[in-house]
């Protein structure tokens, strides 16, 4: 958390510099109001984040400290809490709010801002697995959108499945920095940081070497382990991805269904379409499609190249797994 308050301005280093666009951050009160309409920071702690008495003037602080016109910020905090699934709560005291709920709208309050840089705080500690696998899913649309993420976690389950980049920091040293794979495959300096291996990482080194395999390529999902394990010649299923945008309608499902992103999910709650996989939905059609079953997936439009790209990631672990838009 120190570091992160060291990324928009809010601490200022004691020695050293923190640059962004390869300039040196200017504390002046009006570079620090345009640095932090570019990073925001969603800390851990909830209750260190929320101060205002009611969910919408919570939300609404970093879009009226921008000045924008009342129009505008009302807009952006109808659409902040629609992403977080905290519409109903709009008007609701912060104080009567779950811990899960402040979580929702921290990260609310920052959507609101639309920043380049979101920077997270431990954004699933303290959440139920399907809040956790909700913000992660929020997550994803972001990076779709062209938001940076910088997440900071020590699940290290999540870090694997997730990341492209990794940074380890110990007792505020960097150890590592790089693709999750080469690090985790250093036992004695994962133990060294304080960390264990992923969960996925350390099945499929057991399973290799039981079966005298190799360990790479290394799944980082339950789907591509499957689908390395699964015998060789096994037919995989197909994945039809419907893009959710103006004038999409419901299709004949083809299997099983899914809602991948908030759009979707709204969608298909509007129209009433029978839905098997609510969240995670993506992950467990991979799944399906590994086993030789197909699916649908409603997918956000903004999120169907990244969507495709990962189903089809799976013909690298041995199954090929037929994409159909």
């Amino acid at each position: 958390s120190t570091m992160f308050y060291h990324f928009n301005g809010i601490f200022k280093p004691t020695s050293g510099v923190v640059l962004y666009k390869d300039t040196p951050l200017d504390y002046s009160k009006s570079a620090l109001r345009e640095l932090r309409s570019d990073i925001c920071v969603v800390v851990q702690n909830p209750d260190e984040q929320i101060f205002s008495s009611t969910v919408e003037s919570d939300v609404a602080f970093g879009p009226m400290s921008m000045e924008l016109p009342r129009e505008e910020v009302d807009q952006r905090i109808a659409e902040a809490l629609d992403m977080v699934g905290m519409t109903d709560f709009r008007m609701r005291p912060s104080t009567q709010l779950s811990y899960g709920q402040k979580k929702r709208v921290s990260l609310a309050g920052a959507l609101a801002v639309r920043p380049k840089v979101l920077v997270l705080d431990e954004p699933t500690a303290g959440l139920d697995p399907q809040m956790a696998r909700e913000v992660m899913e929020l997550v994803d649309q972001l990076c779709c959108t062209g938001t940076t993420v910088v997440l900071s976690t020590h699940d290290v389950d999540l870090v694997y499945s997730w990341a492209e980049d990794i940074i380890v920091l110990n007792h505020g040293e960097l150890v590592y920095s790089g693709e999750p794979e080469p690090y985790f495959t250093d036992a004695e300096r994962t133990a060294y940081a304080g960390l264990a291996r992923p969960h996925t990482f350390s099945v499929n080194s057991y399973v290799s070497k039981m079966r005298n395999l190799p360990e790479a390529p290394y799944p980082r999902t339950t789907s591509q382990f499957i689908s390395k394990m699964a015998p060789k010649g096994s037919v995989g299923g197909k994945v039809r991805i419907v893009s959710v945008k103006d004038g999409t309608e419901p299709v004949t499902a083809e299997g099983a269904v899914g809602a991948y992103g908030y759009t979707a999910k709204k969608f298909v709650q509007k129209n009433d379409v029978k839905i098997d996989y609510m969240y995670d939905a993506l992950e467990m059609c991979m799944q399906d499609a590994v086993k030789g079953k197909n699916s649908v997936l409603y997918c956000d439009d903004s999120m169907v190249s990244m969507a495709a790209d990962r189903i089809r990631s799976l013909e690298k672990f041995g199954i090929n797994a037929e994409v159909v838009m």
